[in-house]
């Protein structure tokens, strides 16, 4: 069978191998797949990978020779996902790679908006520290989180990992989700929005992206918090109404915002966030860890394994 990676860069830019996905075919991966590319990179390959570039009705229309693809993520929303029901074109996903790098990401950034780890040693080298009055300095107040509060929404494998480390810590855990589980019940106490939103010093979106999910941090929501809160998102940039955000981070509502994911990806520079005060964006690395990718890559050629098997697994549109 004819294998095309349509867009392999992120996943792997060299630091992994394609070979065992090699054994299952004729591969050919593309770093990188323009929009005006897509129909002649597939050509007649029955098994199309693909991370961010986009699979349309149409083109799956033009390529009839496919039959199986796979999405080197957990979202798959770059796939009309019903277009390849129709056609008998079964969509696989990687559903679990990245539950302990996502969630230690969450903390990393939590404990810059707290320390100013990066800032205070950039100072150092610039020879502050060695020209200063005193024998010590901080440039910004620094944050103890013992004892304080975690509220965090969306409590699946990523958010109880994010509270496991939180609670480590000393912070109290309070959780939203529509589906409590025992596993939850041992590491926070489920409560309802308005509650999580009025008592926690933190709020951490862990949620996935539906239409009920998407801009619950808003100006409502948000007026719900208290004074001061940090707010963290390494989930889904549009679960955070942009604008109101920014709005809120330049008044001093919210004192902090770690966020790793932005509504569109690359950022735009018009994006309000980029002019807020005390906001930290990082490029969508939560998931990145070389350790994450392998398990993208293993599970990704067993999804394809699978699917020649005649049993595919992980299908997403059943």
């Amino acid at each position: 069978m004819k294998i095309v990676v349509l867009d392999g860069y992120t996943e792997n830019p060299g630091d992994l191998s394609w070979e065992e996905l090699g054994k299952l075919g004729e591969l050919t991966v593309y770093d990188r797949t323009a929009e005006d590319q897509i129909l002649s990179r597939i050509g007649d390959a029955e098994i199309v990978i693909t991370n961010k570039t986009p699979l349309t009705r149409a083109t799956m229309d033009a390529c009839p020779n496919m039959r199986y693809i796979a999405v080197l993520a957990t979202g798959y929303n770059v796939v009309d996902v019903a277009a390849a029901k129709e056609k008998g074109i079964p969509v696989s996903n990687v559903p679990t790679y990245g539950t302990a790098s996502v969630g230690q990401f969450a903390i990393a950034m939590l404990l810059e908006i707290c320390h100013h780890v990066a800032h205070h040693s950039q100072t150092v080298f610039e020879g502050k520290w060695n020209s200063c009055a005193d024998w010590c300095y901080w440039d910004y107040p620094l944050i103890e989180l013992d004892g304080k509060t975690m509220g965090i929404i969306g409590f699946g494998r990523i958010g109880q990992t994010t509270g496991k480390i939180a609670k480590a810590m000393g912070m109290e855990i309070l959780a939203y989700d529509a589906f409590p589980s025992e596993s939850g019940k041992a590491i926070a106490e489920y409560v309802d929005l308005d509650t999580l939103l009025g008592k926690s010093d933190v709020v951490a979106l862990h949620c996935p992206l539906f239409p009920e999910t998407q801009g619950i941090i808003n100006k409502d929501t948000i007026a719900k918090m208290k004074d001061g809160v940090i707010l963290l998102n390494n989930s889904r940039g549009p679960l955070i109404v942009e604008q109101d955000v920014a709005d809120a981070l330049n008044s001093g509502k919210i004192y902090a915002a770690g966020l790793d994911v932005v509504s569109t990806e690359p950022i735009k520079n018009d994006n309000p966030l980029l002019k807020a005060k005390n906001c930290f964006i990082t490029p969508h690395i939560s998931w990145a860890p070389k350790e994450s990718r392998q398990r993208i890559m293993d599970c990704t050629v067993s999804n394809v394994a699978a699917f020649q098997s005649g049993a595919p697994v992980n299908v997403v549109n059943k």
